[in-house]
């Protein structure tokens, strides 16, 4: 069952822009999670939000401002895009990213990358700097090298967390599927995306979405995060929206694109077309979230399952920063 999408409306916040991001959504329990490492999950979310306020209380766009919010949270090993992201069966780390410009519906995306620092600084470079809209693996690569975009040895995205949940799903895999044992394997461990959705003062809207893609994935697997419409979507007509979760069923259902798809042929509000989206993916079985924001500042932030690491700004400028449901 969707958790309801909370919806917060611009008149009660008095606010002349809107921020709203996520760390991924799964099976994210308080008994399994220690207060230390909440604590530093929070400090994540609420560091990328304030990245990212900063620059639209300065008047920035909301282009800049989700790509410096996403990059602030793949430079965080808690979560899994950049640093912290999830290995494949081969071993290896491979990304995933896009951002969309709400304004003229602009959109670049890379996946397959397994050398960039920040994916999502390549795939707005794709959005500006090339005539694609998604580029993949080695020519992705060359491109961010003639661009000046920042490449690392790979073994800057090893983290030891994410090595051994590969081990464990390894050796649940060998026990067979029907084992009881691939229980011992969380979501968090699993999968992951992080991303975000803003609206700025001259009420543009942009979206951007970043991930490791799941754990022990298919070396080439590409989920619905650089998928336009599927994990990232932003229309000014409409809202702009990030999603996390099981990537195949997001792309199947074209999430992204079908929040904005309601709003504009049904006349839905957000929550109310986030919801339904959301529920398309999870009819096909798919689980996860996703963010949005409208063009009038409404946010909405449904999720089907037990958690979904999320925050947005409030209208004192407080943060709110929530994971469980």
């Amino acid at each position: 069952m969707v958790a309801h999408a909370q919806e917060i409306s611009p008149t009660m916040t008095r606010q002349r822009f809107q921020l709203v991001v996520h760390g991924g959504a799964g099976t994210i329990e308080r008994n399994k999670i220690t207060p230390e490492k909440e604590q530093e999950y929070r400090a994540g979310i609420e560091n990328a939000l304030r990245t990212g306020r900063e620059i639209l209380q300065r008047g920035g766009s909301s282009l800049d401002a989700v790509e410096a919010t996403v990059r602030v949270l793949e430079d965080d090993p808690h979560f899994n895009a950049g640093k912290g992201s999830v290995f494949t069966s081969a071993g290896t780390n491979e990304m995933d990213a896009a951002i969309m410009d709400g304004k003229t519906l602009g959109a670049g995306a890379v996946a397959g990358i397994e050398h960039v620092r920040n994916p999502i600084v390549l795939a707005r470079a794709v959005m500006e700097k090339s005539k694609h809209v998604m580029m993949i693996g080695r020519g992705a690569e060359e491109f961010a090298k003639r661009n000046g975009i920042e490449l690392v040895d790979a073994k800057y995205f090893f983290t030891q967390d994410r090595w051994d949940a590969l081990q464990k799903m390894k050796a649940a895999e060998k026990a067979g599927a029907d084992s009881s044992k691939k229980f011992i394997i969380s979501d968090t461990e699993r999968h992951g995306t992080v991303g975000a959705v803003a609206r700025d003062s001259r009420e543009n809207l942009a979206a951007a979405t970043s991930t490791g893609g799941t754990t022990n994935k298919l070396p080439g697997r590409v989920g619905d995060s650089p998928v336009i419409g599927a994990g990232t979507y932003a229309d000014n007509a409409t809202c702009a929206v990030s999603c996390t979760g099981d990537g195949e069923f997001f792309i199947r259902a074209a999430v992204a694109h079908q929040v904005s798809a309601l709003m504009e042929l049904r006349g839905m509000s957000l929550s109310e077309a986030a919801e339904r989206a959301l529920a398309h993916a999870e009819k096909l079985g798919g689980t996860g979230g996703l963010i949005a924001v409208d063009k009038d500042g409404n946010i909405a932030l449904p999720f089907n399952t037990s958690g979904m690491y999320r925050g947005h700004v409030h209208e004192d400028g407080k943060f709110v920063i929530e994971i469980y449901k």
